[in-house]
């Protein structure tokens, strides 16, 4: 049986591989470090198809160094161990740390993280992490601190296009066929910057036309193709993205119908419960936020339902919080504020926190000041008494800024009452 496209178009190396010039081009980071034979553990975040996982390959390729691979899906503790022994025994003098890869490392355990500490410490491994979920989130702060973070794009049309052409070429089956490109628009809509997705479309669409046939591939044929066949959604990766991302937008956008539509495609498309969930749970913090703070508990809600339930009886709290949520009023001042709040602490470091509000545990540390002055909000009436929370260089900085909901101009007029001018809009 043949290879799929994708693979039978794997580079080989870095001149074959296609995108992340800011990675991978002339003179780039990564690019001077694979040319330098030394290579330092990073994780690559970026979305689907992008060559995450070719690009791991093909540094452990041009640095002639084992190379072992994990799948965070499948792996447990005992399974990075073993790996991590075995590259101990394969560990010779002054060589090249031999190469872990873990694909969606995001999926590990803090456990399984864990585990890989002490060795990409002490370099026993390189370590090559890919995921398309932000690390921030999904890696423990420990292994991330050891770690460069690498963020892949999307694939853009020139390199979709380069790509379509090198398949059309240089493929040892497509090459033998008689393939006109009329049109491109559908193939690379579809596709959304996935090399993969893209491939597997070109294929899908060359096969569709059968064995002897001259294959002239326009819009109309790519869209007739894809509602024909099951590529339409795989919760494996191909339409996945693009499903999701209507869903959420959907709901942002308060129309249930479509938010309800989506939901079904992911549902006929055999997508697991807990992932429609945990986007439910997302949306309903982002979206909707503190002009309903109910959508939050409502979601949580339905998340926990339908682990109880699973299918079919699970669709039903889903679909409650997906019409809640989608007819739900929307703020994402949180959102914003902690954007904000993240956006300042990077561009200020780590400013002292203010003597007042330390802990002061011990005798020295009272001498020292901690603690001194600060007021017991509780001991004022209203519960609130007016002093300084923020590092003394930035007291005047504002994060949060109230949207005017019902809800929230609530919290907003409190604020004002509170603290006066310094929240006001």
């Amino acid at each position: 049986m043949s290879q799929p496209l994708a693979e039978r178009l794997r580079p080989k190396n870095l001149d074959e591989y296609i995108g992340q010039r800011h990675l991978v081009g002339e003179g780039a980071v990564l690019r001077k470090m694979i040319d330098s034979g030394r290579i330092s553990s990073f994780i690559l975040w970026g979305p689907p198809g992008v060559g995450k996982t070719t690009l791991a390959q093909i540094i452990a390729n041009q640095l002639h160094t084992p190379f072992y691979t994990l799948s965070a899906v499948t792996s447990g503790v005992k399974d990075v161990r073993e790996v991590i022994e075995k590259a101990k025994n394969n560990r010779f003098f002054n060589a090249a740390s031999p190469i872990l890869f873990i694909d969606e490392i995001h999926r590990f355990s803090k456990s399984q993280q864990d585990s890989l500490l002490g060795a990409v410490e002490r370099g026993v491994v390189t370590l090559i992490g890919a995921t398309t979920e932000n690390p921030s989130f999904e890696v423990i702060r420990p292994l991330l601190s050891r770690c460069q973070l690498y963020v892949l794009k999307s694939l853009e049309k020139d390199d979709l296009l380069l790509l379509l052409d090198r398949a059309l070429h240089q493929d040892v089956e497509l090459s033998k066929r008689k393939i006109t490109l009329q049109q491109t628009g559908a193939m690379l809509r579809y596709s959304g910057g996935d090399a993969r997705k893209l491939l597997n479309i070109l294929e899908l669409v060359v096969d569709a036309a059968g064995a002897d046939d001259e294959v002239v591939i326009t819009d109309e044929l790519v869209l007739k193709c894809l509602q024909q066949n099951p590529l339409a959604y795989d919760k494996d990766g191909e339409m996945h993205y693009d499903i999701i991302s209507a869903f959420i937008k959907s709901i942002r956008g308060s129309d249930p119908d479509a938010a309800l539509y989506w939901m079904a495609r992911m549902i006929e498309g055999g997508e697991d419960p807990a992932f429609i969930a945990r986007r439910l749970v997302i949306s309903a913090a982002e979206d909707v936020g503190l002009a309903n703070p109910n959508a939050l508990l409502l979601a949580n809600a339905a998340f926990d339902a339908v682990m109880k339930l699973g299918w079919p009886e699970g669709r039903i709290p889903l679909a409650e919080a997906a019409v809640y949520l989608a007819t739900s009023p929307k703020s994402n001042s949180a959102y914003l504020g902690i954007d904000s709040a993240l956006a300042l602490v990077r561009e200020t470091g780590n400013l002292p926190v203010p003597l007042h509000l330390r802990n002061a545990p011990t005798a020295l540390m009272k001498q020292l000041g901690y603690a001194d002055g600060y007021q017991y909000a509780h001991d004022y009436p209203g519960h609130f008494v007016c002093q300084q929370f923020m590092p003394d260089t930035i007291t005047d900085r504002r994060l949060w800024h109230a949207q005017h909901f019902p809800n929230e101009e609530k919290l907003y007029q409190q604020m004002l009452k509170c603290w006066g001018t310094r929240y006001q809009d």
